[in-house]
């Protein structure tokens, strides 16, 4: 389980969608505020997942070979088939020109609320949901466990909270640094989904045959 979470919240944390759509937060006025607001829905959202799942399981994973075990191994082979998918689909349409999203241009009216929103919307659900498929195997009577959610959540937040930090406390160096990484996103947005999305696809197929065949 722990393998799989770090791997999971590796590619979370690199993910360009909630990454760009976090910079575009910071760059609009009151950037601190409305990043703080996407932050708390990001976590709040990713959190709560993850207390639903083990509310289900009572904090006790499912003996192997049971239902639920094949269910949760599964949904991730499931998951994992669909991001291979998207990452070949993405690979396809890479280098056709595209339209910019209107809503770039309305950057300057986020608020708190709005960023909220959009963190909750940029979420990469695929892998948020194969990290909850994962969660199902946690075991809460061993502390390590609580270690490897903590670290799970912290992992897959790093870039956002890191981002945070930097324009709160370093606001000018922040600007000037986010506008390159935002210009380098938009250079590099589609090789890099398709990086993250084949690698998270690959790993949830692999381990997830392993599973289910062993």
């Amino acid at each position: 389980m722990v393998l799989d979470l770090l791997v999971l919240g590796l590619v979370i944390a690199l993910n360009p969608l909630p990454v760009t759509g976090f910079v575009l937060v910071l760059s609009a006025p009151g950037g601190i505020w409305n990043g703080l607001a996407f932050v708390l829905a990001w976590l709040t959202c990713f959190v709560g997942i993850i207390a639903v799942v083990l509310v289900m399981t009572g904090g006790q994973p499912p003996p192997p070979r049971s239902p639920p075990s094949e269910a949760a191994l599964a949904a991730k082979l499931a998951i994992g088939l669909g991001l291979v998918w998207y990452a070949e689909h993405a690979r396809r349409r890479m280098g056709t020109r595209q339209k910019p999203s209107g809503g770039m241009s309305r950057v300057g009216r986020i608020n708190p609320y709005s960023a909220a929103g959009l963190a909750l919307l940029l979420q990469p659900w695929g892998c948020v949901a194969a990290g909850a498929a994962t969660v199902v195997a946690a075991d809460l009577s061993h502390a390590a466990a609580y270690a490897a959610l903590f670290g799970y959540c912290l992992l897959a937040s790093s870039s956002l909270l890191t981002m945070e930090l930097y324009a709160t406390f370093a606001p000018e160096a922040a600007a000037e640094r986010l506008g390159k990484l935002r210009a380098w996103l938009e250079g590099h947005k589609e090789q890099t989904i398709v990086a993250v999305s084949l690698l998270a696809g690959l790993w949830l197929v692999g381990r997830s045959i392993y599973g289910l065949t062993s």
